[in-house]
């Protein structure tokens, strides 16, 4: 059985993945059961003695004030959920949902949020067992965590709510009923502990950032494909330019590269047809590079975050309890807007590309939108029409959310980060933008068709035996959609990227 341990110190993004997606179990690791129950007992003797601490014996937000009994503290924690959960908009695929439930357990093992072992147990069970709590993707202000999302998946363990089992939705109740998983009823400090925190953000961004990565894998494969089809030059691409200006991922994306286009017979050099190509071929290792040092940035944010405590008040090991602002979604907030930016600009000159392919005045001597017949056929002509739409929509998506900010709870709550918007809006540009790599790549196979006595690089002849596996070469118009989609699934599956590495050769480097 696939299994991963958690403890709150060490998930990785891997490992998150994993988990969401292909359903690995989860463990509590022996010592984080140890620290649960040590935070928990201090919390017991809070309620016991009447202490007053936020959350704990008193309202939330601005009823911080309010004290509440010992008798009440079980009410004052279901009035917690079911008053929070008012979500709305399109319920959150099932492998951010599961994400999300991972990281709140992974948080809550590490042993500051004083919550009972049984009921992190039976969150774990939950996930273990396939019961998905129904999330809307809308309702969170990133700040006192992602409450209104989280209350949601919180509702099926009390018997309230929503969930999927078996691909099914249904009543909270009968999922748990049907997995043979025991409803809790929470006391003091759980329900809070449940909620306050930022793994909805952090559990979309997260899955974003691990498929980010591989997309500029396949963003540098595209490109180099375009290069071979556009008779491009490789001097941009040499070394020692990129140790005048030494960036990393500018570094990478020139070897990268070289390494894809070695061997290529279509490929020049400077001078021998023109002296220099367009910024959408000479910058790619400028462009690409830029992207890449902003996703590697944010992939190290998510690492800290999806092993930290983000929940409020934080209980300490010597039985302090603090209330602070780890709910605040800011570092994720500004993360997910960059990575969104970082993303949009892989789409943009992916666009540039494609228009350079499929404009017969740009192309150095490729037909008029890749098709024999122009006029009768129209060949590529509106793909870059579609392209162009998403590249304009990622525009309007890449304005940060970071920068609003919307005061709640009568004002005690002033200032909040939008974290969760910004995360949602960088998936979508990434969906986008993996639609618009999906039509350079079939564009860039089309045109290499056109080179008489073409031979491609190492890598370049893997990625269009690939793709030519499941998409011909377009000689008549065709209904395009499905040969998009067909190269889409393929960068989703990672079969693209998985194939080009598989040569020894060929090692693309993020």
């Amino acid at each position: 059985m696939n299994t991963i341990l958690i403890d709150g110190n060490s998930l990785t993004l891997k490992a998150l993945a994993l988990i969401a997606r292909d359903n690995y179990k989860v463990e509590l690791a022996n010592e984080a059961k140890k620290k649960v129950e040590k935070s928990r007992a201090i919390v017991d003797d809070i309620v016991e003695n009447e202490k007053t601490i936020y959350g704990i014996t008193t309202g939330f937000g601005k009823f911080a004030n309010v004290s509440i009994s010992k008798e009440d503290c079980k009410t004052l924690q279901r009035n917690l959920i079911i008053s929070h959960a008012c979500g709305t908009g399109n319920n959150l695929p099932t492998e951010s949902v599961r994400a999300i439930m991972l990281l709140r357990a992974n948080a809550l093992s590490k042993g500051f949020s004083g919550i009972r072992l049984s009921t992190l147990e039976t969150l774990i069970e939950m996930l273990n067992k396939g019961v998905h709590p129904i999330i809307p993707e809308k309702g969170s202000l990133g700040a006192s965590g992602d409450l209104a999302p989280l209350a949601h998946m919180v509702l099926p363990m009390i018997g309230e709510g929503e969930a999927e089992y078996k691909g099914e939705v249904m009543p909270g109740k009968k999922a748990m009923e049907l997995a043979g998983i025991s409803l809790v009823e929470l006391v003091a400090k759980e329900g809070l502990a449940l909620i306050n925190g930022t793994q909805v953000m952090t559990g979309v961004g997260a899955l974003t950032v691990y498929d980010a990565i591989e997309l500029l894998k396949v963003s540098d494969i595209a490109a180099a494909l375009s290069l071979e089809a556009l008779t491009g030059i490789t001097d941009a691409f040499d070394n020692r330019l990129d140790m005048l200006r030494p960036h990393q991922g500018q570094i990478n994306t020139s070897k990268n590269i070289l390494s894809l286009v070695n061997g290529s017979n279509l490929t020049t050099r400077q001078g021998e047809l023109r002296v220099q190509d367009a910024y959408a071929l000479r910058c790619i290792p400028q462009v690409h590079g830029a992207s890449k040092d902003a996703i590697n940035y944010v992939k190290e944010r998510v690492e800290i975050e999806i092993n930290s405590v983000t929940d409020n008040p934080i209980v300490l090991e010597n039985g302090d309890v603090i209330s602070g602002g780890n709910f605040h979604g800011q570092p994720m907030a500004l993360s997910f807007d960059f990575l969104g930016i970082a993303l949009s600009e892989i789409a943009n000159i992916s666009e540039r590309r494609l228009e350079r392919l499929v404009n017969g005045q740009l192309s150095n001597g490729l037909p008029a939108f890749l098709t024999e017949q122009g006029g009768l056929n129209s060949g590529f002509m509106i793909t870059q029409y579609a392209a162009a739409s998403l590249v304009s929509e990622n525009k309007v998506l890449a304005h940060p959310a970071s920068v609003d900010s919307i005061p709640s709870s009568a004002n005690q709550e002033d200032h909040v980060s939008m974290g969760t918007i910004a995360a949602r809006k960088a998936r979508q540009i990434l969906e986008n933008a993996k639609r618009v790599l999906a039509t350079e790549l079939m564009a860039a196979c089309q045109a290499v068709d056109f080179r008489e006595g073409a031979k491609l690089g190492e890598g370049t002849s893997i990625a269009y035996k690939t793709i030519r596996e499941k998409v011909d070469y377009i000689k008549e118009d065709k209904v395009m959609y499905k040969e998009l989609d067909k190269v889409t699934d393929m960068i989703t599956s990672g079969e693209i990227v998985k194939n080009v590495e598989s040569d020894e050769k060929v090692n693309i480097i993020i």
